[in-house]
């Protein structure tokens, strides 16, 4: 018997979001970010859905997920992002992956790796990373002219870009985007003043290609919004990201109903308390799945929580069902008791909207900004922590639909 829990992953959805984000972006082109598995979305698919949609170039954080991407077929341009280790090296060549480089040291590395592997190999086209605030990976505005010089001079490489990255442009007011555009400039104008030209400069993260179209310059690097969901709170507002439609659904099934008595504990702890004669509704679904453990629990009233409470919720039959207590491992449980009455079977929608009888269209929806806020992280953790043993069944245009 198939577990009734999966992550459902709207591919029309994908390519649309990248056909917004592309349009929005013109002239610079599009990569598309389908590091973590496609921020839980499934990367090979996701990347054929935002290719589809006009990404021009795929983005990764790691050599083993651009080889993933080769493996499936795709010959798009694809471009690791993060720092590589030198044994990584090999692999990164003879996939024809682009590599963003930070050091003299890791474009050695990649002249190295040409080396060994004797020839045959087209030049590794490399992005030089400033660091203009981040202060992560990348060389000092002052060293990029040296870098550059390195990139001309080791055989097997190609310098094409210099790119640097963001810190908060998710929040629009905040002025350190400023002052790192202004970094990035001015290690732009060092290296003109050497005579080397560079082709492409690219800077903008998703809240960047949304807010800042004087950091779009020749390409955008979108992540998050490419599956429909805002940068940050404060952008949901967003003319551009209210536009973009959520490609995720995590859905299950009640695989039991209990009613219980007023002033009875629930889950691991008793940190939630029935307050009133309780129907209780078993998800088969848990912290193993990627579920938060503490979602179920109130961060402000601790152990004493009763059911009553206002938390996160899931959707069952149209309606807001809390859920109780602490999520285990497997297994979370919902207060049923308000709202039509539930069956072992009825669908359970925990992210993403679940459709009405009473209504038309989408009813209504969770989203995993809802449950970030809840849990004091970021929405982006939420959709990336779902794990494998949620199945992903696709939908859409470029879908067979079966679940993997």
């Amino acid at each position: 018997m198939t577990r009734p829990s999966f992550v459902e992953v709207d591919l029309d959805a994908i390519a649309y979001n990248a056909a917004v984000l592309a349009e929005v972006a013109r002239p610079a082109r599009l990569c598309a970010v389908v590091k973590a598995d496609g921020y839980g979305h499934g990367a090979v698919p996701a990347a054929r859905a935002a290719l589809a949609g006009g990404a021009d170039m795929l983005g990764v954080a790691m050599v083993e997920e651009g080889a993933e991407l080769r493996s499936a077929g795709l010959d798009a341009p694809i471009l690791v992002l993060g720092p590589q280790a030198d044994d990584s090296m090999s692999d990164a060549v003879t996939h024809r992956l682009e590599l963003m480089v930070s050091s003299v040291a890791e474009l050695r590395a990649i002249s190295a790796a040409h080396r060994q592997l004797g020839g045959g190999n087209p030049s590794t086209r490399v992005h030089l990373l400033v660091d203009s605030g981040m202060r992560r990976a990348g060389v000092e505005p002052r060293q990029l002219a040296s870098l550059r010089a390195e990139a001309a001079r080791l055989p097997g490489i190609e310098p094409v870009a210099v790119a640097t990255h963001f810190a908060r442009a998710d929040e629009p007011t905040e002025p350190t985007t400023d002052l790192q555009l202004a970094r990035f400039e001015e290690a732009l104008t060092s290296l003109d003043l050497t005579g080397n030209e560079i082709p492409m400069i690219h800077a903008a993260n998703s809240a960047a290609t949304i807010t800042r179209p004087d950091a779009r310059f020749d390409l955008v690097r979108c992540g998050i919004s490419l599956y429909g969901l805002a940068p940050s709170p404060q952008l949901e507002s967003n003319e551009v990201v209210r536009r973009l439609r959520p490609a995720l659904r995590v859905l299950s099934a009640l695989s039991l109903v209990k009613a219980v008595p007023a002033g009875e504990g629930v889950s691991y702890g008793h940190h939630r308390v029935t307050d009133r004669p309780t129907m209780l509704g078993v998800v088969p679904i848990g912290y193993g799945d990627g579920v938060p453990r503490g979602i179920g629990l109130d961060p402000r009233a601790g152990r004493a929580a009763t059911s009553g409470q206002p938390g996160v919720s899931a959707l069952v039959g149209g309606v807001r069902r809390p859920i109780l207590g602490a999520v285990t491992m497997d297994q979370l449980v919902l207060d049923c008791t308000d709202g039509p009455s539930v069956g072992v079977g009825d669908e359970v929608v925990l992210l993403g909207a679940q459709p009405v009888a009473s209504q038309s269209q989408t009813g209504v929806a969770i989203s995993p900004t809802e449950w970030a806020g809840w849990m004091g992280t970021i929405n982006y953790e939420i959709v990336t922590r779902l794990g494998a043993r949620l199945r992903r069944r696709y939908l859409g245009v470029a879908s067979d639909g079966e679940l993997s």
